[in-house]
């Protein structure tokens, strides 16, 4: 047992998952583990460097985390500096603590985007083994069919191979709904392409259980601790889907986003 560090129940209340006593409780029931390892009441951890996990789902437990939820307007740029100059979106968002986006979005999509400074969500939100859906709405050129809607839901022949399957429907004549595990870049575009219907307009809505169609473009707000949460325990599902073989693109070449 670690004689410095902090206790473990105060690291998990600090991280939102409930009270102390909450904390205790799911310690002395063999819920949390350490490093891989059952924790005790009791145990000290460093919250910087050991891997606290909850039911299975790791939790931030260092201390400064920020995630930072974005509604991203069109032209901005999703990475942290562009040699071109151009606006980018970490310039929407305060510069202490520092964060960096997860994942991407070309400069003339909007919606949502996460920024955090969590280098293991980060890491797990946008490894390939690791499939948190995606949720776009897309304007398009033409009427969207059955047939069409179909062929999303199939998968699509891209010049990096074929699409996983993936939710598609249509709330308008000319207005996508589509739902991905995948991450390749600028998929959307390229799908809507592939089946002769050129993207008008692309907005991201949601990411994982993460959604906000109330924060105006250009606007950012820190996600709740619940969020993160949920967040973490998304990631974790998505994984456990994968390695049962239930989604299709785990054996399907694809590209980071």
């Amino acid at each position: 047992m670690l004689c410095d560090g902090e206790r473990l129940q105060k690291v998990l209340a600090r991280a939102g998952i409930g009270s102390r006593r909450v904390a205790e409780e799911l310690i002395d029931a063999g819920r949390v583990r350490v490093n891989g390892e059952v924790a005790v009441l009791g145990r000290r951890v460093d919250p910087d460097r050991d891997v606290v996990a909850v039911d299975g789902t790791p939790v931030g437990t260092a201390q400064g985390l920020a995630y930072r939820l974005l509604n991203k307007p069109r032209g901005v740029v999703a990475t942290a500096d562009d040699p071109q100059g151009r606006p980018t979106v970490v310039e929407l968002v305060p510069a202490e603590p520092r964060v960096v986006p997860v994942g991407r979005l070309d400069a003339d999509t909007e919606g949502l985007l996460l920024l955090t400074n969590d280098g293991q969500l980060h890491h797990r939100l946008t490894h390939p083994s690791f499939g948190v859906e995606k949720e776009y709405l897309a304007e398009v050129e033409g009427e969207l069919t059955p047939r069409v809607l179909q062929r999303l839901r199939s998968g699509v022949e891209l010049d990096d191979g074929v699409t996983a399957p993936a939710k598609a429907s249509s709330p308008s004549p000319n207005v996508l709904k589509l739902t991905l595990h995948e991450g390749r870049n600028r998929q959307v575009r390229r799908m809507c392409e592939a089946i002769g219907h050129p993207v008008r307009r692309l907005v991201r809505t949601r990411i994982g259980p993460l959604a906000d169609s109330s924060l105006p473009p250009g606007r950012w707000r820190d996600l709740t601790q619940a969020e993160v949460r949920a967040l973490e325990r998304a990631v974790v599902e998505a994984d456990a889907a994968g390695a049962e073989g239930q989604r299709p693109d785990k054996v399907i070449g694809r590209r980071g986003r």
